[in-house]
């Protein structure tokens, strides 16, 4: 068993100096907490896996292949594994709860 907070969470991404703090990793999926300031870009390529994302608080939109939606705290984004997404029009700092399945293959440096 693995508990967590977001406090924690939060305290442990700031240290970490990345965008995406992975904090949970098995064999059938992987959890990170991933942030983006307010008007800043997101640099993510498409992924491997099928995702899940939970915005935990912020204002943006979501481009998913050819669908831009708005998203905030409370919003859920599926998002399928090849498929071309990103954040974008940050309004305001972005904290998002990222689920991977199967695990993430490689962990992304440049997140």
């Amino acid at each position: 068993m693995a508990t967590f907070t977001l406090q924690q969470l939060t305290a442990e991404h700031g240290q970490a100096a990345k965008l995406y703090l992975e904090f949970l990793r098995v064999p059938a999926m992987s959890v990170g907490l991933y942030r983006l300031a307010a008007g800043t870009n997101d640099p993510q390529q498409p992924h491997s896996e099928d995702e899940l994302y939970y915005i935990v608080s912020g204002r943006a939109s979501i481009l998913v292949g050819e669908t831009d939606t708005p998203v905030a705290a409370g919003s859920l984004v599926f998002v399928a594994a090849q498929v071309e997404h990103r954040f974008h029009d940050i309004a305001e700092d972005l904290s998002v709860l990222v689920f991977f399945a199967p695990a993430e293959y490689s962990r992304r440096e440049d997140r």
